[in-house]
């Protein structure tokens, strides 16, 4: 309970104190090409609940292809490969914390298909509130330079980083605490 009114709070005066930039956001989105400003995705939410994640389009309209994007993926528009690099594009997400879809801190969430490859793993991870911020996302903060190192991205991606995002994800699972959601927020912060 205590977490979820720190979530609400944080999440308001967030979208409130960035109301201007989210502001300037929306409008370089606007200008990058035809399309909506702001992309909701389907990722599975607590209890294996699909909910739509909210981000900045950073795409051009209408791409197609794999769900796995990697660094100079043609798909991601100037503006776009400015708003992933500094994670602004996440911002709409504060939105989904409002909602009670996510939580700040919390397993990041992860797309159906990939959780029913994992779903043993998923079982404990779900019990959660996915969050904008975790572990991994510090751990893994240029994943689209790591797996554009490699021939097959996917692959490596299933192989290699979701297993340790899983990993880090369990860890998170049994040994959250208040001070430790603080910890990660400001690393997070100081990651940007």
């Amino acid at each position: 309970m205590a977490k979820r009114l720190f979530d609400l709070m944080c999440a308001f005066l967030g979208l409130l104190v960035l109301s201007p930039l989210i502001l300037i956001i929306a409008i370089c989105v606007l200008c990058s090409g035809r399309g909506p400003i702001v992309f909701a995705h389907e990722r599975m939410g607590r209890d294996f609940k699909p909910f739509k994640l909210l981000k900045f389009r950073t795409m051009v309209d209408g791409a197609s292809g794999p769900s796995i994007t990697i660094r100079g993926d043609k798909r991601v528009t100037a503006v776009g490969r400015v708003l992933r690099r500094s994670k602004l594009d996440e911002l709409p997400q504060l939105i989904n914390v409002l909602k009670g879809d996510m939580s700040l801190v919390g397993p990041r969430p992860e797309v159906r298909e990939y959780v029913e490859r994992f779903r043993n793993d998923y079982k404990t991870i779900l019990t959660l509130r996915p969050g904008v911020t975790d572990e991994a996302s510090i751990v893994f903060r240029h994943e689209d330079a790591i797996l554009a190192s490699g021939d097959k991205p996917e692959e490596k991606y299933l192989s290699e980083v979701l297993p340790r995002k899983i990993e880090l994800a369990k860890r998170y699972v049994t040994n959250r605490t208040f001070f430790g959601d603080i910890r990660i927020i400001f690393r997070t912060l100081g990651r940007l």
